[in-house]
Formats: structure tokens, sequence, C-alpha cells
């Protein structure tokens, strides 16, 4: 049973929507601002978070950045009334993995998160756990880190799937399409927009081995280039 938390400080959909994940089979704990959401996630592991974003004492926005830093391996979306183009770019500037908005209906919910969560089970087991040698970088797929000498880097969810996804395809042309119908689930505007900051992120954490490129080639997608 997935555990999920959920942050929302409208009481009525709070309510409907805990009532029916959990009549779905989802362990589900309900929190109405960023403040509890943080005190609780210091006790429990969840699966997935669900993020509202306007929020009293602390919005969402500032929540993911507390969640992004303390726990970067934790997965959470967006499911907010906020639609405007650059309110969800921020969203996944931040680390969602998904941008919902305002009303949403409670079967696409579950979908999408059974999708989500489906996904991110696969790319947990991958290769036993195993470290994958990147250049003169380590990456561990269990703890979502890149290692490089003696400093350590936090990976978000998203960008250990995305660096995973390039791996596999090392050397060779991962097109836009194939990246984001295979992570994002959708291969639309707002996803392209945010798999180019998970790209800028990555680039930013594999910039000390000069034999590591990510290449982007006009119009077709990206390539994780691999040089001796």
């Amino acid at each position: 049973m997935n555990k999920i938390l959920l942050v929302e400080d409208d009481n009525s959909l709070g309510y409907l929507l805990s009532e029916y994940l959990k009549m779905k089979n989802f362990q589900l704990h309900w929190v109405t601002n960023g403040v509890k959401a943080l005190a609780i996630l210091e006790k429990e592991n969840f699966d997935l978070l669900i993020l509202d974003v306007m929020m009293p004492e602390m919005d969402g926005f500032t929540l993911a950045e507390k969640i992004r830093d303390l726990y970067p391996s934790v997965p959470f979306i967006f499911l907010t009334a906020r639609s405007l183009k650059i309110d969800v770019l921020k969203g996944f500037s931040l680390g969602a993995v998904d941008y919902l908005k305002k009303p949403i209906d409670e079967e696409e919910l579950v979908v999408r998160i059974q999708t989500l969560l489906s996904r991110l089970q696969v790319t947990s087991n991958e290769e036993n756990f195993n470290e994958i040698q990147i250049g003169r970088y380590i990456f561990n797929l269990k703890l979502q880190q890149l290692k490089f000498e003696k400093e350590t880097i936090s990976l978000t969810s998203r960008e250990s799937e995305l660096l995973l996804f390039l791996w596999r395809r090392k050397n060779e042309l991962a097109p836009h399409k194939d990246i984001l119908t295979s992570i994002w689930g959708e291969n639309d505007y707002f996803n392209r927009k945010s798999l180019n900051v998970f790209i800028s992120h990555l680039r930013k954490y594999l910039s000390k081995d000069a034999t590591i490129a990510i290449e982007n080639i006009h119009n077709k997608g990206f390539l994780l280039k691999l040089t001796e």
C-alpha cells in the first residue's frame, strides 16, 4: 500500500480527496499547511507528496523548496488552481514530477498517481540497486546520489529518472518525444520546458568531468556523450 501525504488547506477538497484515495487503497495522511507537512516528514516516510500552492503560513512553492533540500528523494506533485504558465514552469523547476490543475477528476488523479508510482518503482528496482559508473562519477540509483571524489550530490526523483534514461542510451540520441512520454507521461509544451530545466541541472552536476557532456541536438533530442 503506497503512502501519500496530501497538503491541502481547503477542508472540503482535502476531505474528499483523502477519503477517495483511501478507498482506492492508498495509505493517505492529510495536513492543511506546509508547517505541518514538514513536521510529519521528520517522523514518517512517504512514497509521494501532493501539494497545493496557495496555503497559509507557508505556500506550496516554498514548501517544495524545503522538501527538495531536506528530502530530495521524495517525489512530489502540485495539485493547484494556479494554472498560469509561469506557475506551471516554476512548479517543474522546483522538481515536481507532475503539475495538475484544479478542478481535477478524482479518477484521473488516481491514474496519474498509479502511473507515476509504477514508473518510480521500476527505476528504484533498476540494476538491483547497483552503482553505475558515468565517467568519473558514481551514480547510486537506490540513494539517488551522484558521487565525484569526496563530493556527494543528492538528486531528486525526476533527476534520477532522467539521468538513468540518458545513461541507458549513452552516446545515442534520446529523442524529446521518447524522454517525455517515458518519464513525464506526455509530450507537451510545459513538459518540454520542464525537461530543459532538468537537463540544465544534470549538466551542472556533471560539469566536473570534461569527458561528459549532455548535447542538445536541435529539434531532435539530447545525447549523453561519454568520451575517454
